[in-house]
């Protein structure tokens, strides 16, 4: 998890910061370089994809006997990645919409947002949501796990 959490923290409140310093003050919807033009795409492509890499890893994990566990025979592994990934990204992308139309129409339409802090909550809010997207996916397998059985054979002559 520790891998995931670190660079995304690191690398968005980067992106962000230097994203927001070349136009001073940002606001949440207008200008080139707004909140949600850099906030909403991760919202939905950060999700999408942890989710996908950590489910084929688990999945590959679980074939190679890696882990203690097996996935079921039934499950169809692919659709259900790609129906977790995409309901994971639209879910997340919504909410965080919806959150910044609340804090759009609770302030002033000329309020302008600093551009350090809201680069640090942009990095702190990709951290969250790679905690968040590494434990979901497997959070979800885990209902397809089984463990296997071994079987152990007696010899009669002993």
């Amino acid at each position: 998890m520790m891998y995931y959490v670190v660079p995304n923290i690191v690398f968005n409140t980067l992106v962000a910061y230097t994203s927001f310093q070349e136009v001073g003050y940002t606001h949440f919807f207008a200008g080139s370089q707004s909140l949600a033009r850099l906030t909403l795409p991760m919202a939905i492509f950060l999700p999408l994809i942890l989710t996908v890499d950590i489910i084929k890893r688990v999945s590959e994990a679980a074939d190679q006997g890696a882990i203690e566990y097996r996935i079921v025979d039934e499950l169809n592994k692919n659709r259900f990645m790609a129906k977790l990934a995409i309901m994971h990204a639209l879910s997340t992308g919504l909410l965080i919409l919806s959150f910044l139309v609340l804090a759009q129409l609770s302030l002033s339409e000329y309020y302008k947002l600093d551009p350090a802090p809201t680069a640090i909550l942009d990095g702190f809010l990709a951290g969250i949501l790679s905690v968040l997207f590494t434990y979901l996916p497997i959070r979800k397998l885990k209902k397809h796990f089984y463990k296997p059985v071994s079987i152990v054979t007696v010899n009669e002559n002993e």
